[in-house]
């Protein structure tokens, strides 16, 4: 009975372990699907034998099927390239570690959908960040903040159509900027425009998007060297003689946005049925746009002009040469080199008409632009000028019309109180012809004939008939001389060419 007792109370002791063993091993149990899951999520180390190769201090896991990062990564990292795997999700702790001296990190074909926007904290001196030909659809609020050392940045062949507009705020040192064939429907001008966001930036990529309008003169007023790297071509914009100038107005100036991608630059004709043309053909046929031509600088005379010397690439060291190939001195007064390498010359003569040559170089590139200058020899003001003369001589002639009208047909006065009027009321003389007055009251004579062969020291009016007066049809002579001379009963007239009231308003014109 007692072994009895003792087999059971062994026994019982066994189960009562058992089950303590079995409840501790339990958690144990339960812990190894999280595990393994958090491995996944974490990949495997880093093995430069099977997965990935090791080359001092690039390591490269290119066409490996991961899933995701190796962990482990050595700290001495600079090149890590990871692109054509299965990473669709980069988390913020893909690296747990700081990688200082890490600068290029390739990412592409991996169908990336997800970025983390911690994902690049522990990458902060990344140059070259290369994400394309994945499924991200969106890029969030300060996404590439932490890379303010980020030159490079490549997002085409994506699906990315929402762009928020601080999402490449901190990119201080970006330049180049990749984002072609996506599904992009706004231009996004502040990134070249306002140079507070992008100060380097000097290459723009939105070509193959679905961008259908373009603020066209905006475009076209930013420097040479933005323009020259600013693509747009392959995207649905209307056809307009407006976008004809831009396109044709930058291949003039051999710039690589067109020149390189000339037969991509198409637009939509309009129409239901949205044919596709080339724009640079709009000028023979449909719109009928007028040729393109660089225009040349036109002043007058005294004015300043600002020449601008707009080179393809920035900060080069530009130098001016006058026409006649004169090169620009302190000894010039009228020209000065500003400090952005534009040409001031002023105040203009006419002499200052000419070919001025910009030479701008660099340690890779060599550039010389030429501008024509014509000087008008006249002044700001001369239509303004014309336009008064034309007016005071219009003026002078309506007042002298209007002194030959009072003179013909306003009636002198012939009251007895008038001053210098001492002529009856009822004199039979008194008449319109009467007016004339000699220059000597001594000589008052109406009938007095010249002396054949003498003369008179005064000049005499003789006064006329009634009947004289009616056959002169009311006609006076307004210089008062005595150019007629009525001879026997004809009585032919002798007319001086003063006469005739047209010649009042002659070719001279009268000056008021």
């Amino acid at each position: 009975m007692m072994g009895d007792s003792l087999c059971v109370s062994h026994c019982a002791t066994e189960a009562v372990l058992r089950r303590r063993s079995f409840i501790t091993v339990l958690p144990f149990a339960l812990l190894l699907p999280t595990v393994r899951v958090s491995a996944q999520l974490m990949g495997s180390s880093l093995d430069c034998h099977k997965t990935c190769v090791c080359a001092s201090n690039i390591i490269s896991c290119s066409k490996m099927n991961l899933t995701n990062v190796p962990i482990a990564l050595p700290q001495y990292t600079a090149v890590l390239d990871l692109s054509f795997n299965s990473i669709t999700r980069l988390r913020a702790e893909w690296t747990p570690v700081t990688l200082s001296r890490l600068h290029s990190l390739l990412l592409s074909n991996n169908g990336l959908t997800f970025l983390s926007s911690e994902a690049f904290v522990y990458v902060t001196k990344l140059q070259y960040l290369d994400l394309s030909s994945n499924g991200l659809r969106q890029l969030d609020e300060f996404i590439f903040e932490p890379l303010e050392h980020l030159e490079v940045l490549l997002l085409y062949n994506n699906c990315i159509s929402q762009i928020d507009r601080s999402a490449f705020s901190g990119l201080m040192m970006l330049q180049r900027l990749y984002l072609s064939q996506n599904q992009i429907s706004r231009f996004p001008l502040e990134l070249v425009k306002e140079r507070s966001r992008l100060e380097t930036l000097r290459l723009l990529d939105v070509s193959s998007n679905r961008i259908k309008t373009l603020p066209l003169h905006e475009v076209q007023a930013l420097p040479a060297w933005i323009k020259n790297g600013l693509y747009f071509h392959n995207n649905p914009l209307p056809c307009s003689c407006e976008l004809y100038d831009v396109v044709a107005s930058w291949g003039l100036k051999e710039l690589s946005s067109v020149t390189d991608f000339r037969s991509s630059h198409t637009c939509v004709l309009p129409g239901p049925q949205k044919e596709k043309m080339a724009v640079l053909d709009l000028d023979k046929v449909n719109l009928n746009c007028s040729e393109v031509k660089i225009k040349d600088e036109e002043a007058y005379l005294e004015q300043f002009l600002v020449l601008d010397c707009d080179t393809r690439q920035k900060n080069m060291v530009k130098s001016w040469a006058l026409p006649g190939n004169i090169p620009v001195s302190r000894a010039n007064k009228t020209a000065l080199v500003r400090d952005d390498g534009s040409l001031q010359i002023g105040p203009l003569r006419a002499e200052d008409s000419g070919v001025y040559t910009c030479s701008a170089t660099s340690d890779s590139f060599n550039e010389t632009l030429y501008v024509t200058v014509v000087v008008f020899n006249s002044t700001m003001s001369g239509g303004l000028e014309n336009l008064k003369t034309a007016y005071t001589t219009l003026v002078a002639c309506l007042v002298s019309i209007v002194m030959v009208l009072i003179y013909l047909y306003l009636t002198p006065c012939r009251c007895a109180c008038c001053p210098g009027n001492g002529l009856e009321k009822n004199d039979p003389v008194d008449s319109l012809h009467s007016s004339a007055v000699s220059i000597s009251q001594a000589h008052e004579e109406t009938g007095q004939e010249r002396v054949e062969g003498g003369s008179f020291p005064y000049r005499h009016v003789g006064f006329m008939e009634v009947k004289d007066q009616l056959e002169q049809n009311g006609r006076l002579n307004p210089i008062g001389e005595e150019d007629e001379e009525w001879q026997g009963d004809n009585r032919e007239r002798r007319r001086s060419d003063a006469e005739s009231v047209s010649s009042v308003c002659s070719d001279t014109p009268m000056v008021v």
